[in-house]
């Protein structure tokens, strides 16, 4: 027997199972299937996705605005406030201070825009009432407009004294005067009484969308 050959066999079978061990372990090192990585917790730096069938949020930069408000229509100053005066007043029946309501009789425009309409509350007090005889220059009585109420607002107002319109359905007892009327008798202005006032200011009105 040669015995040359036997440690050369032998040298073979070491450099064989040296093989199979390395090539074991590139096999470990790398499976064929790995493991997914893991997630991060969401965070402020690092949100979380969206869920699966669930709609990605609008981002809050790309809103639409509302839209802005529509402008008030702006009643200027000078304009006629027509009103019925839904009960009587007069210089020997008022006193000054008493409130006093009306209806509104004529509607009143803006620019081709409803800014008052017809029949819209109004309310005021009586500034001065003197009855005839009792203090000289005879019987004064004088009104003012305070407030008037359109859909359910209600507007502060400064007016002129009234003047009494001609088509009025109440007895015309007195001339009508820069600081109302004055007669030489007791002066009767009765319910449904058309009168018209001047507005001192600008009256704003707001509309709605």
């Amino acid at each position: 027997m040669n015995r040359s050959r036997v440690p050369s066999a032998n040298l073979s079978l070491l450099c064989f199972a040296f093989a199979l061990a390395v090539l074991g372990c590139q096999k470990a090192a790398n499976p064929q299937h790995p493991s997914p990585p893991p997630v991060a917790p969401a965070n402020a730096d690092n949100p979380a996705p969206p869920a699966a069938n669930q709609p990605t949020p609008t981002p809050a930069h790309t809103r639409t605005p509302p839209p802005p408000p529509p402008r008030p229509l702006i009643v200027p100053a000078e304009t006629v406030i027509s009103v019925l005066l839904d009960q009587a007043v007069g210089s020997k029946i008022s006193t000054p201070g008493q409130a006093f309501s009306a209806t509104v009789q004529v509607p009143v425009e803006v620019d081709g825009r409803l800014a008052i309409p017809k029949g819209a509350r109004a309310s005021g007090f009586v500034k001065d009432a003197k009855p005839a005889g009792r203090f000289k220059g005879g019987a004064v009585l004088s009104l003012t407009l305070t407030s008037i109420t359109v859909k359910n607002q209600d507007y502060t107002i400064q007016t002129t004294p009234p003047a009494e319109n001609s088509a009025s359905k109440g007895k015309r007892t007195a001339g009508s005067r820069g600081a109302g009327f004055i007669g030489n008798r007791d002066i009767i202005l009765a319910a449904e009484t058309s009168l018209t006032f001047k507005l001192l200011e600008a009256l704003e009105i707001k509309r709605r969308r």
